[in-house]
């Protein structure tokens, strides 16, 4: 068994895993790194709800704002990156702590993906054009009829990573979750998994809560600046999409703002649904702190 480990915290959005990555980095006096995959953007301060200024300072953060939203990146470049920056830290560090909700992204850390399939430019236009003429709902009923494990594991108001599934089912008759690797690839390292989660009622009331402060932080603003970048993959989320259907006048300002808490419940949902699958996950409630630290070894 490898003395070099990485604990891994995961669980839905709002339910406090920053908080959480940050007091174990500092008991164990180590770093940590993010993957949750709207984290990476610089220019999403507000509505991604990365950790502050503050936090960011207090621990050494790795991909936390490293990408712009113009920048092309995928789970496959991740997983690249991820592993060599945590081989990098384990020459010096026993322990590292891994934070996210991006299911896809922590999978790629623990087993790995298989090499995707090449897309054919005429398959990937013909695509976009039947989305553009058909609407999301009707590229969320392919993705859903075709691969509904990644379809319950991902932010369905965002169409650039429903296509991504689609193009790839379509090129290579494979589903995207299909591409997690069938066999795990060996990691030098040793993997420990803590989820938390809390009743549902405090959860949305988190969520809801965490939104009101968003636009108090001035998302509205911060949603505004980004319109000339609103077809990036990266703005394809919740919290961005709702706000430019705002501008666009599909929604007003206090529709926009109950449609984020809305699809931000449903993202949790979905994200429990991913990590309760996960057998090697061991589930905390947000207020078992002390058991926690036991479990992996701090008391």
């Amino acid at each position: 068994m490898s003395t070099k480990r990485i604990i891994i915290i995961v669980g839905p959005t709002a339910i406090g895993k920053t908080n959480l990555s940050i007091e174990l980095a500092k008991a164990l006096n180590t770093e940590i790194i993010s993957c949750d995959s709207r984290q990476f953007y610089k220019e999403l301060l507000i509505g991604a709800a990365p950790p502050n200024e503050q936090e960011l300072n207090s621990i050494k953060h790795h991909f936390i704002h490293n990408l712009s939203v113009t920048d092309d990146y995928n789970v496959g470049k991740f997983e690249e990156d991820v592993i060599s920056t945590i081989n990098n830290l384990h020459k010096t560090e026993d322990d590292i702590v891994v934070v996210g909700g991006s299911g896809l992204y922590v999978n790629a850390i623990c087993n790995g993906f298989d090499k995707m399939p090449e897309i054919p430019n005429k398959l990937r236009k013909h695509l976009n054009l039947e989305f553009k003429n058909n609407g999301l709902s009707w590229l969320q009923k392919e993705v859903a009829a075709i691969d509904s494990e990644f379809y319950n594991s991902c932010d369905i108001r965002n169409p650039q990573r429903l296509l991504r599934a689609l193009e790839v089912y379509k090129a290579s008759g494979n589903t995207l979750s299909s591409y997690k690797s069938n066999k795990p690839k060996i990691r030098p390292f040793e993997i420990v998994k803590i989820g938390l989660d809390t009743d549902r009622a405090e959860l949305y009331n988190r969520i809801n809560t965490r939104v009101d402060l968003m636009m108090e932080a001035g998302l509205l603003e911060e949603v505004e600046s980004l319109i000339k970048f609103k077809d990036k993959n990266s703005l394809q989320t919740v919290g961005y999409k709702e706000i430019f259907d705002f501008y666009d006048k599909k929604y007003s300002l206090e529709e926009a703002v109950n449609a984020i808490k809305q699809n931000t419940r449903r993202f949790a949902k979905r994200q429990l649904t991913w990590f309760r699958k996960d057998k090697e996950i061991k589930w905390f409630s947000t207020d078992q702190i002390k058991e926690i630290k036991s479990f992996i070894g701090l008391l």
